[in-house]
């Protein structure tokens, strides 16, 4: 499989997987029984904490396409539960355990694994601070189904990381980009407060900007052969299975629980593939 061919397949899953974590109840909850308060808290300070005790602008800086008053009101909120660094890593816990509970049993993480770290390792981490922070954060290697969600989460994080850079290279805001991306509702629900930005004849800039985003992925895709990029789509494709996701999780001695969680969520501003055929079909066509 050809290098763009690959990230066609798996950009969107990924993200879309990603998102699924970030915005579960069951995430929520992890940051509820750590003393966070309701809302976007857990979710600011324990993702963003990986830049350690930043000044809210830094943060705004760093992650770019969530609003400042979402980002402002969340970091603040979450500088009174625990520092930063604590954060990140109670919100680092809640990553693998998300993927204990939804990743398919019968997919083989082990080679996933070996694959996504190569990816990870050959990433250029310069002016891309949220991805080089999260994966600066050691990965249980006596897990694997959960260490597969975290690297699944770290290359969501260099993917959202280069199309930030991307949309400002090719002249949008990002708030623009969000409003071309998800419409001015969806830009008002991710923080940014109207009036938003006039963005007629802004497309094909959004549009260079996806492509941008590929070529500064395509470095890491180009250390596979064309066989592992191959194995990698199918494995993606596999573990992150669109719709609902059900594994059986241990709860204590012999007892189980089912859990679910729902539809991949909208994606937000990370340069992922528009919408039309799945991660399957173009597998099947690649």
């Amino acid at each position: 499989m050809e290098i763009f061919d690959c990230l066609a397949v798996v950009a969107r899953p990924l993200h879309d997987f990603g998102d699924e974590f970030m915005s579960d109840e069951a995430t929520a909850a992890v940051g509820l029984r750590a003393g966070f308060p309701p809302g976007r808290c857990f979710y600011c300070r324990g993702r963003f904490g990986v830049l350690g005790e930043a000044p809210v602008p830094v943060v705004q800086a760093a992650q770019g396409f969530l609003g400042p008053h979402l980002v402002t009101a969340g970091w603040r909120a979450g500088q009174a539960v625990m520092p930063a660094e604590e954060a990140a890593a109670c919100y680092a816990q809640a990553v693998p355990a998300w993927g204990r509970a939804h990743i398919a049993a019968d997919v083989d993480v082990e080679h996933f694994n070996r694959l996504a770290q190569q990816l990870i390792d050959a990433a250029d981490g310069d002016a891309l601070p949220l991805f080089a922070g999260w994966r600066a954060l050691p990965c249980g290697g006596d897990d694997p189904v959960g260490a597969a969600m975290q690297r699944i989460h770290v290359l969501r994080e260099h993917r959202g990381a280069c199309h930030l850079a991307a949309v400002r290279a090719c002249g949008l805001s990002a708030r623009a980009a969000m409003v071309l991306n998800l419409g001015a509702e969806q830009a008002t629900h991710y923080g940014w407060q109207g009036p938003h930005p006039d963005t007629g004849g802004l497309l094909p800039r959004y549009r260079r900007a996806e492509r941008l985003t590929d070529e500064l992925q395509a470095p890491l895709y180009a250390t596979l052969t064309d066989r592992q990029r191959t194995e990698f789509a199918r494995l993606v494709v596999a573990l992150t299975a669109s719709g609902t996701h059900e594994r059986t999780t241990s709860t204590a001695p012999g007892t189980h629980e089912r859990t679910t969680t729902s539809a991949h969520a909208q994606p937000v501003g990370a340069g992922v593939p528009p919408g039309g055929q799945t991660a399957a079909d173009r597998l099947g066509t690649a």
